[in-house]
């Protein structure tokens, strides 16, 4: 890693940076807050000037108020389905003062642009950055498992499970990595030094506050710097791993591992694989995280007759044997064996018509605009989330998703079924079907990575079309399709991606702006 460029100081901010910021903000307020965020932001005339003063005398001096530095911490429960009288069942948010996150903000903007101009974070973390997503990433697992699947390839995935990752980050570790490996310096890194140092929090359940307690390690969750200094903590963990030549994945604490062989090579891969997590263990414990073997998922994926073919599929994780799962849950996405995403749309049905029969019943007391917002947060929320694995598909699979979106439309409508065709109500509510949403996010996608070159992950999959000889199609901004023969190659993005792009018109390849290539992309996908 060559030497960072130096970051001794953070720019003052504006009275209109400061503005749009606070004005962005949600109206939630908490205790800690001196007046109401809704009172803040009808009085940010008055008081815009002062708040502006203290950030940038904060940013000049190097010193987070301390006043800001204290949290008030609600134990959320993860899961419904959890027992509520276990610790472990709950994850801590913290409260914070509204101001103190607005400081926050203009510090993360800072910092950011100065992670971007050298290349400090791994190519393959795609928590909180732009243009990354949960999506991305696992469009990008998803191409690399299927194009292996597509050179009769077995691949073995690893998902690593962190306890209490946020918490338990080492402050001295910390500081240390953000002078040394990212440039911070003088009254940058004295800032960042400050805000990570006396912390205190309280725990509040119901009415009952507990007593100020100091916070020696860790960083608070909801906070706006937290996820990103978390990401800075485990960067150097990417090098231990691109020196093993292995494939990985962050998101955040999210950390997977894996690696495609062919079934006379299994034992050693599968060995290799073993020593790598060995060598992932012994670097989490050294930074003061905890990693839990007992609770790390293993998916062994391709096609039954490739996957018969390894005898002994176990993988090593301290010593502790990992078996096979049918099943595993891949931030937010079920991830299969046979990588056909059968359980992910049976829960994604599941889950939907439960929320269509409670839509339902309390149909007749909205209106149709309202019908139509709930309709698109609790159900289509659903339909869309990383729905680009989802192309190329047996029709069989999208149908069942199609049939969501019917009965979706038939209680938005308050239509039958007998009534009115289901095609004819997606075009009066103006829905893409299924298939097009599918169609739709992966060309979005495309458009975005071709435009910002991000996240690069995706960007080297695509490669613009050049013919051998000059032809019209040459200034045409296509790209060019790589030959796959296998159904399962061609649902990898770098098939999917360049398919799609090259079918939508000329007019609509050419546009500069997302905003009207997303106007145009819509009425294009629209059934005639």
């Amino acid at each position: 890693m060559r030497t960072p460029p130096v970051l001794s100081s953070f720019e003052p901010t504006s009275p209109e940076e400061i503005r749009k910021l606070i004005l962005s903000s949600t109206d939630a307020s908490c205790s800690l807050d001196f007046i109401p965020t809704r009172l803040l932001k009808s009085c940010i005339d008055a008081l815009i000037t002062p708040i502006t003063h203290l950030i940038n005398l904060s940013l000049s001096e190097g010193v987070f108020p301390t006043s800001f530095k204290h949290a008030i911490v609600s134990p959320l429960l993860k899961k419904q389905t959890l027992p509520k009288d276990d610790f472990s069942s709950y994850r801590p948010i913290s409260n914070l003062n509204f101001i103190s996150k607005i400081l926050e903000k203009v510090i993360y903007a800072r910092l950011c642009h100065h992670l971007e101009s050298f290349p400090s974070l791994s190519n393959f973390q795609s928590a909180y950055r732009k243009l990354h997503s949960t999506e991305t990433a696992l469009l990008q697992i998803h191409n690399d498992l299927s194009l292996a699947i597509n050179r009769q390839q077995v691949s073995a995935l690893v998902l690593l499970d962190l306890s209490a990752a946020f918490d338990t980050i080492d402050h001295s570790i910390l500081t240390n990595r953000l002078k040394m490996h990212f440039g911070l310096s003088e009254t940058a890194f004295s800032l960042l030094s400050s805000y990570l140092s006396c912390r205190t929090q309280s725990v509040i359940i119901g009415q009952d506050c507990s007593s100020e307690l100091p916070l020696l390690r860790g960083v608070p969750q909801g906070s706006v710097l937290g996820p990103l200094l978390f990401t800075l903590y485990t960067t150097p963990l990417s090098h231990v791993l691109e020196d093993a030549s292995i494939k990985f994945h962050f998101y955040a604490d999210d950390t997977q591992l894996y690696i495609s062989f062919s079934s006379s090579d299994s034992e050693q891969s599968l060995r290799h694989l073993s020593s790598v997590l060995d060598q992932v263990y012994s670097w989490f414990c050294s930074n003061r995280l905890s990693v839990n073997p007992s609770k790390t998922e293993y998916l062994l994926i391709g096609t039954p007759q490739q996957r018969a073919k390894i005898s002994n599929c176990s993988v090593y994780f301290q010593n502790l044997a990992l078996t096979p799962t049918v099943t595993a849950r891949n931030l937010g996405v079920i991830f299969d064996e046979n990588l056909d995403f059968k359980k992910q749309i049976s829960s994604i049905c599941r889950s939907s018509f439960f929320q269509i029969r409670q839509l339902r019943q309390i149909r007749t007391s909205l209106d149709r605009n309202s019908a139509i917002i709930l309709a698109n947060s609790i159900v289509h929320s659903k339909l869309d989330y990383c729905n680009s694995l989802l192309y190329g598909l047996p029709s069989s699979s999208i149908n069942r998703l199609q049939h969501v979106q019917n009965s979706l439309a038939r209680v938005v409508c308050k239509c039958s079924k007998f009534q009115a065709h289901t095609s004819f109500l997606l075009n009066k509510l103006h829905w893409l079907p299924v298939t097009q949403r599918i169609n739709y996010k992966i060309a979005l996608l495309t458009f975005k990575t071709l435009h910002s070159g991000k996240p690069a992950y995706l960007s080297d999959l695509l490669s613009p079309y050049k013919p051998s000889r000059n032809l019209r199609s040459s200034e045409a901004n296509l790209l060019a399709v790589p030959y796959i023969s296998t159904s399962i190659g061609r649902r990898s993005f770098s098939f999917a991606a360049p398919t799609v792009w090259n079918k939508l018109p000329p007019d609509l390849r050419s546009c500069s702006s997302v905003s009207t290539f997303c106007s145009r992309l819509k009425t294009h996908l629209f059934p005639p």
